[in-house]
């Protein structure tokens, strides 16, 4: 069996890459809520302390964590309300020690948006909307663009090759993503849109609010795409009030950047390909100890059981006219 990708990252490793950039340790370690990468709030002798982002080797390569970093420092320039990385001395943002690639964060906490209040919709709207206009200058060189073969294709083919898959799901499951995926196809031909640089994961849990209003975190997702891409996670709720989230969130966002109502359309393949794309995720990373901990339901009968179902309802909801409009 391999190495975790993570094995040798101890508390040893984690205080001498902080300390290798001239920082001093007081030896508190917090482990926070990330399983793509490791993160870590480091407590810093006198200062206050510092968040530590380990990036999961082979995953990124150095020009496309560092085009991220540039990303999140341009926005922070223009005063919006993301976390960038912290420079060293020489300028440089991403780090390394004993084998990992690191940076490092000033400490930015939060408490999760009330997305019910329609006001912060607006909000969260004004500032996705200047992100947008500063992601529209010019594409990632060499970061993911989000399309149907890397999110959907690539993740379905290998559920059904890696052997996760419960052999009486196996059929049911390839016909109906080929299904799903054909139509997912033809709807991203259909709508013209502009690829712009996005956050990529904008959902509500990558959204922190303080008395000074929201905050973006986590761009390690960033990649080019619809603009749709930044706005449908964080419309919550039931049906009937999906709509006036939406008016609401929009209503900001095009304070300082119209709104391509054509996207629309995109709202459901998206959202099917976040699915399928998960259940993969799960799958490909599942040789990490970190995963069976934390998602130990994944792969069992009841599992495929109920992702199929959705799968299945959200047939549906592609054949239907766009939620929002």
């Amino acid at each position: 069996m391999n190495p975790h990708p993570y094995q040798g990252l101890d508390p040893d490793t984690l205080i001498g890459a902080v300390e290798s950039l001239g920082y001093l340790a007081d030896g508190r370690l917090l482990a926070l809520n990330s399983y793509e990468n490791r993160v870590y709030q480091i407590g810093i002798e006198d200062a206050a302390p510092l968040v530590g982002k380990f990036y999961r080797p082979q995953r990124w390569s150095d020009a496309a964590i560092e085009e991220e970093h540039r990303f999140a420092l341009a926005l922070a320039t223009e005063e919006l309300p993301v976390v960038p990385p912290l420079l060293d001395a020489s300028g440089h943002s991403l780090h390394r020690h004993r084998g990992f690639r690191f940076a490092l964060y000033p400490r930015q906490g939060g408490r999760s948006p009330e997305l019910e209040d329609l006001d912060n919709l607006r909000w969260l709207g004004r500032f996705l909307g200047r992100i947008h206009q500063l992601g529209a200058a010019r594409p990632f060189e060499h970061r993911l663009t989000l399309e149907p073969a890397l999110l959907g294709d690539q993740s379905a083919a290998f559920l059904l090759q890696g052997g996760q898959l419960p052999l009486d799901y196996e059929r049911r499951y390839r016909d109906l993503t080929e299904t799903l995926l054909r139509i997912i196809h033809e709807r991203f031909a259909e709508v013209s849109y502009r690829c712009l640089r996005l956050h990529g994961d904008c959902h509500p849990g990558n959204v922190l609010w303080t008395d000074q209003g929201p905050h973006f975190v986590d761009l390690d997702d960033c990649c080019n795409g619809p603009a749709v891409q930044d706005l449908w996670m964080l419309i919550l709720g039931e049906p009937a009030e999906t709509q006036r989230q939406w008016q609401a969130l929009l209503e900001g966002y095009e304070t300082f950047r119209p709104f391509n109502p054509r996207e629309l359309a995109l709202v459901e393949p998206l959202r099917c390909l976040r699915m399928i794309h998960y259940a993969a995720w799960l799958a490909r990373r599942w040789d990490d100890p970190a995963f069976p901990q934390a998602f130990p339901w994944f792969g069992s009968h009841q599992y495929w059981q109920q992702h199929v179902a959705s799968l299945e309802q959200q047939l549906a909801a592609l054949e239907a006219p766009p939620m929002f409009y």
